[in-house]
């Protein structure tokens, strides 16, 4: 198994390279988990608070959670 993680800015173009590695490998091989599945669930605060939480920061997304997945898809589960 090979992990690969792309990453960089809004609009650097993240998607279209993962939507064409899908295509030129065969199908079923590829797994693909989005950093953006890994906000911390922010629902339980009021919208006037929420919008002003910083998505771009680390402390917003569920790291350790990530990690976890990412174990558990080496282990093959």
């Amino acid at each position: 198994m090979l992990i690969v993680g792309i990453a960089g800015g809004t609009g650097c173009g993240k998607t279209t390279v993962v939507r064409r590695m899908i295509e030129l490998l065969p199908p079923g091989e590829v797994a693909v988990l989005s950093q953006d599945s890994y906000y911390k669930d922010s629902s339980h605060i009021p919208f006037e608070k929420r919008k002003d939480i910083n998505f771009d920061h680390p402390d917003s997304v569920e790291f350790d959670l990530l990690v976890q997945h990412l174990e558990k898809l080496k282990r093959g589960e």
